[in-house]
């Protein structure tokens, strides 16, 4: 027997419920499941890369400019409409949840205003969709560690060194840089020194003195992750990224925080469509004459996974709420975003065992979403990096 009743979806309930925000929901989440899902289910299992026609129908629904002003051509929003659209987008593929990040007025931040002003239009219509190159061989979460140089030479730095986890770098319209200027001085911070360039690209190509292999993930498929090397690649002297950080949120703190509860919203979404998938399974599924979802353990099994969920929903709303009205959230954002992506490795692998053996091929989405959720615990941080948030702000720093 098989089951087509559409599940029960989770809606926007007071104090996050608006007009706006409701008819915004209902309208990614039918683009999700009529456009997003069905590419995800073709594509993900041949580890293929997100269709540029479907990044031209994100831009036109203005999804690349969530949080940028509306002078700008943006909507004008917020960290909760930003993460609400990014769980539903995850919930189909999580690639297309994580690509909106890569505008949102990133790359925008240099110091020329009337430059700008150009970047924060094209980042709104979704040309001008960008990559981060942080982290390094021997810097991940220390990223005080950064080794790679930019060296100022006339009008331009000349950058050496070796970068790796770039996501989208090929694809991508440019690459925000982390580099080291010069050495800290006794008495200094370890992150003296640190500056982060704008390196600007063509799509599809890497410039002169940049070249690259993708690294083979296991998930997060949709487009590629990178390991760099940058030998004596030039970028202009003014494209350094302003300490005041990306217009389309409010500084580089703020941004970390919004990035964490994003992150949280995409694992939420992930652990969602394994409930859906689960909550279908369940009754089309037949043993013993008849469906497992009539058996109590699976019943209960369920009743957990769906309750595990809605739980970092609201608390991810909730501290999305904080950011927008301005309070400062930074250990309630690293809460959020540890909880959610623990949750989320749980319940996608509890999935995975409802199913039995289905589970346990690209036949069925939960395995994507088992992948994909298992990453949330390790990108935009750890969870060993949010519980040092986390204690940090509860306890004296060690010495």
């Amino acid at each position: 027997m098989t089951v087509t009743q559409e599940p029960a979806l989770p809606e926007l309930t007071a104090p996050w419920h608006t007009p706006e925000r409701a008819k915004l929901l209902d309208t990614v989440r039918a683009f999700a499941r009529d456009r997003v899902r069905p590419l995800a289910d073709e594509l993900d299992p041949q580890k293929g890369l997100i269709p540029a026609e479907l990044l031209t129908e994100l831009a036109d629904l203005g999804l690349f400019g969530i949080t940028i002003p509306t002078a700008y051509g943006g909507l004008g929003l917020g960290a909760f409409e930003y993460a609400m659209v990014a769980e539903e987008l995850a919930r189909a593929w999580m690639s297309v949840g994580s690509i909106i990040a890569r505008a949102q007025g990133l790359g925008c931040g240099l110091a020329d205003a009337s430059r700008r002003d150009e970047l924060l239009r094209r980042s709104a219509a979704g040309t001008w969709i960008g990559a981060i190159a942080l982290s390094e061989p021997d810097a991940g979460s220390d990223l005080a560690g950064v080794q790679t140089r930019a060296v100022l030479d006339g009008d331009s730095y000349v950058v050496t060194g070796h970068k790796r986890w770039c996501g989208n770098a090929e694809a991508a319209d440019f690459i925000q840089v982390l580099v080291r200027t010069r050495d800290p001085e006794d008495g200094e911070p370890r992150s003296a020194g640190l500056e982060t360039l704008l390196l600007e690209k063509e799509r599809g190509a890497f410039p002169d003195g940049l070249t690259g292999e993708p690294i083979d993930k296991i998930g997060y498929h949709g487009f590629l992750t990178w390991d760099l090397v940058f030998d004596g690649v030039r970028i202009p002297a003014g494209n350094v990224v302003t300490t005041g950080g990306d217009e389309g949120f409010s500084g580089v703190g703020s941004w970390l925080d919004i990035a964490r509860v994003h992150t949280a919203a995409r694992a939420v979404g992930l652990a969602q469509g394994a409930v859906e998938d689960c909550q279908a399974y369940l009754q089309e599924r037949e043993q013993f004459g008849h469906p497992i979802g009539d058996f109590q353990a699976l019943r209960f099994a369920l009743a957990d996974m769906a309750s595990e969920v809605e739980q970092a929903r609201a608390f991810y709303r909730q501290v999305a709420h904080l950011l927008d009205v301005g309070e400062d959230a930074t250990r309630q954002a690293a809460m959020c975003k540890l909880r959610a992506t623990e949750m989320a490795a749980v319940v996608t692998a509890e999935a995975m065992q409802l199913h039995g053996g289905n589970g346990y091929t690209t036949e069925r989405s939960v395995e994507r979403y088992w992948r994909d959720a298992r990453l949330t615990t390790i990108f935009e941080g750890t969870s060993e990096i949010q519980r040092k948030i986390i204690s940090d702000g509860l306890l004296p720093r060690p010495a």
